[in-house]
């Protein structure tokens, strides 16, 4: 059993150590969401020109040392016009955002600061050399290295992308990650379960996760609680990047995860965790070809996650723990666990001994941010679990946290 740093810094390690499957080259829309797998490199400097960043006037900054200034308007520039004009002493050109400033002008007067009348302009403002103009290459050279490989491409990437030309992008492919329910009570959810049975919300659960995180969801049938089946299914789940198994690694007599993972002298890096919810999850990896394991560029080489069959234990789970990995087999650049700050709006009392994310709601903004713990049932509690936004993160010494104090918070 290992404390919840020890376990996260367990993955970390192994995750470090993973790598992409392959790679495909894909339009710029369909690669939003992807993992770079090249380089992003400037094709010409950026800006290409000095670039004005204010609508006014492009002038000679000593010819506004003795203020109120007056000077000749010689023309206007706007954004993508070439320029054919020059400004000399005693001179301006109007200017617009955007637009390259001409030669002979080194700084550009807001509009705000001017009055124009016919050809001439009066300035009340003075100007330090290079003000509101951005210089030719100042953001990027010809041939520097803008994004490197192992960036997620969000909206700022496709941005930069099509802004030296790349329709297309190479990105890694998706890991496969396969996704196993245990247990009898579990039926499919379009089967109208009896009385004493659940319908299988996990492995839809962890398939939204999985999609999240970078990969794509292979959903096993469910396993029942039969060595045997569970061991062939368990033989599936190997042949993909990873295995994530939801249920059966508690200790009850039918929880046959482990013994089964046993069997196929599986490598166990630890079989619990001091958290809640949570706590009966095991991580490990089966080496060798026992179950025909992938043995391509970028395999898991059998890595799996025995996750709690509690569907808020799962969630919970897969994203302190079986997330890192998912990502990495995606070829992301690993990142650590970021945890945001809010006042606690209740006054709230828990048992020490274990870390707990509990359910809860982040509200506010700026810096009256504040949470409040969702009522719930225990890690079964899927409703309650939906109506929250984030999880409450509270210290395993902690048994009584005052309303207004400060409390960790992790976004879902």
């Amino acid at each position: 059993m290992l404390s919840f740093e020890q376990a996260r810094r367990v993955v970390e390690k192994h995750a470090s150590g993973l790598r992409p499957r392959g790679e495909e080259r894909v339009g710029l829309l369909e690669s939003i969401g992807r993992i770079l797998a090249e380089p992003l490199v400037a094709d010409r400097n950026f800006p290409p020109f000095p670039r004005s960043t204010r609508d006014g006037y492009a002038v000679r900054a000593a010819d506004l040392s003795s203020l109120p200034a007056t000077l000749t308007v010689v023309g206007e520039i706007k954004a993508g016009a070439e320029v054919l004009l020059q400004v000399g002493s005693g001179q301006a050109a109007a200017i617009m955002t955007g637009a390259p400033a001409p030669a002979g002008a080194d700084a550009v007067v807001m509009v705000e600061s001017t009055s124009r009348k016919g050809d001439r302009v009066e300035i009340s403002r003075g100007v330090a050399v290079g003000e509101n103009i951005v210089p030719r290459g100042a953001e990027a050279k010809q041939g520097e290295r803008l994004l490197d490989p192992g960036v997620r491409l969000d909206a700022a990437a496709i941005a930069l992308a099509s802004s030296v030309g790349k329709a297309h992008l190479l990105v890694y492919a998706k890991p496969r990650v396969a996704v196993l329910a245990t247990g009898d009570e579990v039926v499919d959810v379009d089967v109208s379960p009896a009385p004493q049975q659940i319908r299988n919300s996990n492995s839809y659960s962890l398939a939204a996760q999985i999609r999240a995180a970078g990969g794509e969801p292979v959903l096993l049938p469910i396993a029942p609680d039969e060595p045997e089946r569970l061991r062939e299914l368990i033989g599936d789940g190997l042949k993909a990047n990873l295995l994530l198994l939801s249920g059966g690694v508690s200790a009850g007599r039918y929880d046959l995860v482990e013994q089964v993972l046993g069997d196929l002298k599986a490598e166990f890096f630890f079989t619990g965790v001091e958290i809640q919810p949570g706590r009966p999850m095991v991580f490990g990896r089966i080496p060798g070809s026992a179950a025909e394991l992938p043995r391509g560029r970028g395999a898991a080489g059998g890595y799996f996650f025995g996750l709690p069959g509690n569907p808020v234990s799962t969630m919970v789970t897969f994203e302190l723990f079986a997330k890192p990995v998912v990502r990495a087999l995606a070829g992301m650049t690993p990142t650590k666990l970021v945890f945001l700050h809010a006042r606690l709006k209740s006054e709230m009392k828990t048992k020490t001994g274990l870390q707990r994310f509990l359910p809860a709601v982040l509200s506010g903004e700026f810096d009256q941010a504040e949470v409040e713990l969702v009522p719930w049932h225990g890690s079964g509690d899927m409703a309650a679990t939906a109506r929250a936004n984030c999880y409450l993160v509270v210290n395993p010494a902690q048994e009584r946290i005052m309303a207004g104090e400060w409390v960790p918070v992790l976004l879902r």
